[in-house]
């Protein structure tokens, strides 16, 4: 009996030439670009992997699907071995995502062309360890950030200019009473208070933190906590009339205008400044610095302390994950003594109820 004559299916062609190469190369990374912006990955973050393939792309000198486990034990072990932390990890996460979309889409291709079957350089044995936990910040209790925007009040009263100072302050306020995001409340618009929206009214933040390196991701947060003082505040600095003459007028407005005569929007660090001031004058005693993202953990703190769940505070600061949200909750150091005194009352209470 003969044997069957087997055909492969696959397209034979020649080794490709070195200006194919450059040619394919270059239109990978154009595919790859625009499947990550497909995916809804913001443009800063793509950037910043092209950027980091291009470092490695350099080192290398050659076509990023020819490195092996070695070159990356080489690249990571030597050339990046005093880089930042957050470099490396970086740096080896977009090469991993670069080799994922060419098994997936250009496996065969590279094959074809170069005879060489792509496998990702960075394994088990050579990947960089896991991210860094971020610094712990301990934010100042509530007497003291009380103290702290009570003596900010009164300086209101005899401020060379109050309606930048009361436009300060006001953000502040509400950075500490819902857990804004400072780059979120400088990009609040008069239009964003809902104040026929649920119990309290809401606050349409438009430009939240995107997860993962995604775009900007919207959320509705209630104003409990008193927020809607702060909010209310603003508004009418910001006037009435302007709400008719423009369609999108900044709850946070600068003193500058743009150049068709609209008010700009505040910036970030005008409002870091403005807090690191003021808690250098009415928190003397308080021995870090107090930023936006520092009011943002006394935020989450107080929420859990009034008894708030942490779900419900996760969807409040729009955490990805609750283990973040864990992270952001500070307690007194007497709570576990505070917890185990509540529990006891309330097993003293049942007991109490079953004897009757």
């Amino acid at each position: 009996m003969a044997l069957a004559a087997v055909r492969d299916l696959r397209v034979a062609r020649a080794p490709a030439t070195a200006d194919e190469l450059v040619a394919f190369e270059t239109d990978v990374l154009a595919g790859f670009v625009l499947a990550r912006a497909a995916a809804g990955l913001s443009d800063a973050t793509i950037s910043s992997d092209v950027m980091h393939l291009e470092q490695v792309r350099t080192w290398f000198g050659r076509p990023l699907w020819e490195m092996e486990p070695s070159d990356a034990d080489q690249y990571f072990g030597k050339t990046l071995r005093d880089a930042a932390k957050g470099t490396r990890l970086s740096r080896a996460q977009a090469l991993k995502t670069y080799y994922l979309f060419l098994e997936l889409r250009h496996k065969i291709e590279v094959h074809q062309m170069t005879g060489r079957v792509v496998e990702c350089p960075i394994d088990e044995m050579n990947r960089p360890r896991g991210r860094q936990q971020a610094r712990l910040r301990i934010p100042p209790t509530a007497e003291q950030v009380n103290r702290l925007f009570a003596g900010w009040r009164e300086e209101l009263a005899t401020c060379r200019k109050f309606a930048p100072a009361a436009r300060n302050y006001s953000a502040c306020r509400l950075m500490s009473e819902v857990g804004l995001r400072v780059g979120e409340a400088c990009k609040l618009d008069l239009a964003d208070i809902k104040w026929d929206l649920g119990r309290f009214g809401k606050l349409h933040v438009r430009h939240g933190k995107g997860a993962r390196g995604s775009g900007p991701r919207e959320r509705m947060v209630p104003l409990i906590n008193n927020a809607g003082g702060p909010c209310a505040g603003s508004s009418r600095m910001c006037g009435p009339s302007s709400v008719t003459i423009t369609p999108s007028v900044p709850l946070l407005p600068s003193e500058r205008k743009n150049l068709d005569g609209s008010a700009a929007r505040v910036g970030d660090e005008t409002l870091r400044a403005a807090l690191a001031t003021a808690a250098e004058r009415y928190l003397p005693d308080w021995p870090d610095q107090v930023t936006p993202h520092v009011l943002r953990h006394f935020c989450a703190s107080e929420l859990y302390l009034a008894g708030m769940d942490l779900i419900a505070i996760q969807a409040t600061l729009e955490h990805a994950w609750i283990a973040t949200t864990m992270r952001y909750v500070h307690v007194p150091g007497t709570h576990v003594e505070d917890a185990w005194i509540a529990g006891q009352q309330r097993a003293a209470t049942r007991l109490e109820g079953l004897r009757r």
